[in-house]
This record gives C-alpha cells, sequence and structure tokens, in this order.
C-alpha cells in the first residue's frame, strides 16, 4: 500500500496498484481502467453510428484488431530508448512490469488502422476522424493508473497541485503531471466532440488533436523526471513539436485553401 497526499488541497489516499485477484493472478488498476476507458470509449462511439458513413460495425473490428497491435507498439517505443535496461530479453515481454508510451500506442494504431481501411476500402482520415476523440477520453481515463501506481510524475514542485509521494525512502512534493494530462485530454476530447459537428474536410478532427496534444504534451514532458532520453533529448517532447509544426502548418493550409476556394465560388456567382 503507497500512499499519496496533495497537502495544498488537504487531501491523502492510500493507493494499491491490484485492483483484485483472478485465480492468485493480480489485476492492476491500471490494466483495468484501460479496459473501462476502452467499454466507455465504444459505447460513446455506437452512438455516432454512420457519422462520416462509417459503421460502427467497422469501428469494432478495427478497434479489436489495432488494440493488440498498439500495445505492442507502446512496449516496442518504450523498449527501444531503454535497451539498456534490458539486458535479459525476456524483459522485454514482462509488459507487467510497466514500460509503454503513448506515441508508440499511437503509432502503432494509425499503421494497423491503415491497413484496415485499406482492405475495407473505407477513408482513413473519416475513420480517424471518428475515432480519436475516444482516444483522448481513454487517455484522460489511463493516466490515473499512471497515478495509482505512482509514476509518470514531474520534478520538485511547492504550488498547490504539489503531490507528496515516497521517492527512494525519501518524502518528496512533484509536480503531479499525470493529472495535467488528465484534465488536458478531458478538455480535448470534449473540444473534439464539438469539433465534429463543424467539420469542413476529411482528417480535421485528427489535425485538431495532434495540435491541442502535442503543444500541450511538449510542456509536461518537460516537466517529467521519467522521459525517454536520446543523449540530453528528450524523446517525447521532440516528437510532440514535430507533430506540432506539421500538423498546424497543415491546418494552415487547409484553412487558407478552404478561403480561397470560398472566394472562387462567390466570384463565380457573380
Amino acid at each position: 500500500m503507497n500512499i499519496v497526499t496533495f497537502p495544498g488541497l488537504n487531501l491523502k489516499f492510500e493507493l494499491d496498484r491490484v485492483a483484485f485477484k483472478i485465480f492468485r493472478i493480480d489485476i492492476y488498476w491500471y490494466s483495468l481502467l484501460i479496459v473501462i476507458s476502452i467499454i466507455i470509449g465504444l459505447i460513446l462511439a455506437k452512438r455516432k453510428e454512420g457519422m462520416y458513413g462509417i459503421k460502427f460495425d467497422n469501428i469494432l473490428e478495427g478497434i479489436s484488431i489495432t488494440i493488440p497491435v498498439s500495445i505492442i507498439f507502446a512496449r516496442l517505443y518504450y523498449v527501444i530508448f531503454n535497451l539498456d535496461d534490458y539486458t535479459n530479453i525476456w524483459n522485454m515481454f514482462n509488459i507487467r512490469n510497466g514500460g509503454i508510451a503513448i506515441y508508440g500506442c499511437i503509432i502503432g494504431g494509425v499503421i494497423c488502422l491503415f491497413v484496415y481501411s485499406i482492405i475495407n476500402k473505407l477513408n482513413l482520415l473519416d475513420l480517424l476522424d471518428y475515432i480519436i476523440p475516444y482516444v483522448a477520453l481513454g487517455q484522460s481515463i489511463g493516466r490515473w493508473g499512471n497515478f495509482i501506481n505512482i509514476e509518470s510524475y514531474g520534478s520538485k514542485y511547492t504550488g498547490i497541485f504539489r503531490m507528496g509521494i515516497i521517492e527512494n525512502g525519501q518524502y518528496i512534493e512533484v509536480h503531479p503531471t499525470f493529472l495535467y494530462e488528465s484534465i488536458i485530454t478531458l478538455i480535448l476530447f470534449i473540444t473534439l466532440i464539438m469539433c465534429q459537428k463543424r467539420r469542413k474536410y476529411s482528417g480535421e478532427i485528427l489535425i485538431v488533436y495532434l495540435i491541442i496534444y502535442s503543444f500541450f504534451r511538449a510542456f509536461i514532458e518537460e516537466l517529467r523526471v521519467d522521459s525517454l532520453m536520446v543523449g540530453n533529448i528528450r524523446i517525447s517532447k521532440a516528437l510532440s513539436i514535430c507533430i506540432f509544426i506539421f500538423s498546424f502548418s497543415i491546418y494552415i493550409i487547409n484553412l487558407l485553401r478552404n478561403k480561397i476556394l470560398k472566394k472562387e465560388v462567390s466570384y463565380e456567382k457573380i
């Protein structure tokens, strides 16, 4: 049992990573929260069936294939940038000890859905626009698994939202970066759902997600003490900056193109 406090808010929590046992097998809160987020996402996605001409059966089938592939990529991404910690090759497969990365999950998911969309003759951008709000919601829920595991926290912090934990036998107060990302992705989920009603072109919802998430993730990553590193470079921060520049550029290009097209249409009417 671990104890986490929020002194500035006068809160104290006693946390156990294990939610329950099944035949002496520990079921962790982290995995349970991921399953819960998937179920909630599917329930909400069902209510949008037919949006962009995509059937819910396609979503269900695509997700059932994508989830295991995304987990493999999330693990692979983490291991690649932590090879020194895996002298025993079998430990690379022991995901129960932790070690997955959201960007690996996203990369694997997009690749899998790309192949799925080709096989089933679906528009990939429409498919991603349908799914991506629920990815943000899943991230928001899943980050509480980091809280229970007491991981993905930030550097030392003395503000009102500071989180008190025991690290290497010593009490320290740090940035609750899991909370920052959970709140941001929840707001992002709501924003994307609202954007779906006003979508002007295929891929717009995906681009909005990439812009907002990568922007805030770059700042959050700077606060974290467990960033994946190559030399002095924080990999997720560098990737976030690249994604932000690329997606924001695409957004501006599409915005300007739509304005030009509107002007051409208005001139034709004249």
